[in-house]
């Protein structure tokens, strides 16, 4: 299988007062096109960095950054992107924040056409009669459902999310997990999730990257072969018990810490 994100080498620090700040130091990645992967790792290890730099907000220092065979020179508009926080735009109701996307960079397509694309979106997450709301009227979770579907309206190539479902209660992230499943069925497209919930990188990934401590290096990669129609139930097998358990010390190592003797 092709990989559509290579990240080759990469090494990146941040220009601070007391001089520069390391963060990613000759990070390896790749992740094969039409697959998920979740990066785990120490708080501050250089997560959110790396989605930058696929993105094309950031340029690395050292090493390079390839999606589809092209080396990533800038922002690309065929990356997609959701963050903890939904950022929708109160002035606007939420059909008009799910297209806001293809205004940008489909601005040929016509007014009826994003409609369409829209609706079809937010018919999928279970938003059908909420949009011409607004983003206050509705629930943190259906705000998240409704920056997912933004993030994905003009069909991306990749789908960045940096903790989208960080701040939700528990019920709403797992119920959002699923919708993420379902989305990636109906929608086929290459993700990078960052997370801290080592169980929300399992159900959801095809595999998870264990970050090192800062400055990062990929510490450990785990494929995760469970089937693709997966439902809650599975994070209760033992085969999945003990997936958590090696991330889990895997985690603790990179923050330098002693695993645990099961």
């Amino acid at each position: 299988m092709e990989n559509l994100i290579d990240i080759k080498g990469v090494t990146h620090a941040y220009k601070t007062d007391s001089g520069p700040l390391p963060v990613l130091d000759g990070l390896d990645v790749a992740v094969p096109e039409g697959t998920f992967a979740a990066v785990v790792g120490p708080s501050g290890c250089g997560k959110s960095t790396l989605t930058r730099l696929v993105a094309g907000l950031l340029k690395p220092d050292e090493g390079e950054v390839w999606l589809h065979g092209e080396r990533v020179k800038g922002p690309r508009k065929t990356v997609g992107m959701a963050f903890q926080n939904p950022v929708l735009l109160e002035w606007r109701t939420i059909l008009q924040n799910v297209i806001l996307p293809l205004e940008i960079v489909a601005p040929s397509m016509s007014q009826k056409d994003r409609e369409a694309r829209a609706h079809e979106l937010l018919d999928m997450v279970g938003l059908t009669g909420f949009d011409d709301k607004r983003p206050s009227e509705l629930s943190g979770g259906m705000r998240q459902r409704a920056s997912l579907c933004r993030s994905i309206v003009h069909k991306p190539e990749v789908l960045i999310m940096d903790e989208p479902f960080g701040a939700l209660d528990a019920f709403t992230r797992e119920d959002l997990w699923q919708t993420m499943r379902d989305l990636r069925a109906a929608e086929p497209f290459t993700c990078v999730l960052i997370t801290h919930d080592l169980r929300e990188s399992v159900f959801l990934g095809d595999q998870v990257i264990v970050l090192s401590g800062r400055p990062a290096r990929t510490q450990y990669v785990m494929p995760i072969e469970l089937p693709k129609d997966r439902t809650l139930d599975i994070l209760y097998t033992p085969e999945v018990a003990d997936m958590l358990h090696v991330l889990r010390d895997q985690i603790k190592i990179a923050q330098g810490r002693e695993p645990e003797v099961y």
